[in-house]
Order: C-alpha cells, then structure tokens, then sequence
C-alpha cells in the first residue's frame, strides 16, 4: 500500500500515460509545486457552469498555491492531467483519504457503512474544452488503480454529484458508480451520493438490489 508520503517522494509511482484515441496525449501524474503557475491558469479559466459543478475556494493563483502547498502535508492526493508537449494542465483528479462525519451518517440513512480503512472519495474537474471528449473515460482505469494502491476497495463521490450534472451522472455511471441515494446541499439544490465498489461483495450486491427495487 502507497502512502501520501511515499507518492510525494516518487511521483513517478502514480505517473501515467493513457492512450487517447486522438485526443491530444495527456500524462497522469502527481501535482508538484512546479505547477503553481499553470494550475492557476487552469482555475481561472474554468468557466461559471464548472465551477458550478466543481467547487475550490479559489480560482486564481493564490488558490493554486494553497493546493500546491498541502503536497504530502494533508489527507489529500491530486493528481493533474498534463497536456503533451504544452504543458498545459487540463484536468485535476482529487483523492481524499478522511471521510466527514456527514458523509458517513448520508451513507448510514442509506443502509451502507464506510470507514475510511476502505473508502476514499474522488473527484475530478475537466478544463472546459477537454469535456465531452471521452478523456474522463480514458484515465478512469488510473482512478481504479491510485485507490488500489491506496489500499480501498471503495470509492465515494467526493461531496456528490449535482442532480442536475447529467453529463458527470452518465459518466460516473458508466466508470461503474451506482446511485446510493440523494440529499440536499445547503443552498437548498439536490445532488446525488453514488459509490464503486473496486471488490463487488455483498453490499454492492444489496446496493443493486435497493435500485431495482425502487
């Protein structure tokens, strides 16, 4: 099992380049401190409908370096989606090993139990020209093996998915995530918990059962 502090020292451990089928070549990898500049650039061009979907306290260079600074500090792994030959960042993949108090009561209500010895929660937010084109797709299988390698047999949505996101729904859908159930956020707007399981047991079993039921 990879730590935090093991993929800080090594980025490479976590380094990937998926086949993108004609989009433009993209590698996986670790964020590094070397990104402050280029990570800014790309929070700032994210347009108000993702930034809608895709929430950060920031969307400038200050925010960029906040993220870059908790590198191998926090719970936290990011992983950035790097244009090639550019340079140019076009994604960000979001891994949290911590699980909050009202996630774990959301999943309760819904008859599942999470602990952070297997869970993790993701999230992932494309540069608005990169979405729709099937990158999401293609780099999911990183996804599945990054929480592997971090020990979880689960992943949640990292503070759902917005119930009107019907792009992000389909996609998460189609990487394997089943609908665990919905609440309400607290701007009053409804959003959806969903869940992979990376090892199908018994409570996925049941989790697909509570879904053909309803």
């Amino acid at each position: 099992m990879l730590t935090l502090t093991q993929i800080a020292q090594k980025p490479d451990l976590l380094t990937r380049r998926p086949e993108t089928h004609g989009i433009p070549d993209v590698v996986i990898r670790p964020l590094a401190n070397a990104d402050c500049e280029q990570l800014g650039r790309w929070l700032a061009a994210l347009t108000p409908e993702t930034r809608r979907f895709s929430t950060f306290d920031g969307y400038d260079l200050a925010a960029a370096r906040e993220l870059c600074d908790a590198i191998g500090r926090y719970d936290k792994l990011r992983l950035v989606l790097e244009e090639v030959p550019s340079g140019r960042i076009v994604g960000l993949l979001e891994f949290s090993l911590a699980l909050t108090a009202t996630d774990i009561a959301r999943y309760q209500d819904a008859g599942i139990r999470i602990t952070e010895r297997t869970v993790c929660r993701f999230g992932a937010t494309l540069a608005d020209d990169y979405q729709g084109r099937g990158i999401g797709t293609m780099t999911f299988p990183h996804v599945r093996e990054v929480a592997r390698l971090l020990g979880k047999s689960r992943i949640i949505l990292w503070g759902g998915v917005r119930a009107d996101n019907s792009r992000a729904i389909r996609y998460y859908e189609k990487c394997g995530f089943h609908d665990v159930g919905p609440f309400t956020e607290a701007d009053g707007s409804l959003s959806l918990d969903m869940m992979l399981d990376l090892s199908p047991g018994p409570d996925a079993r049941s989790l697909r059962a509570r879904r053909t039921d309803t």
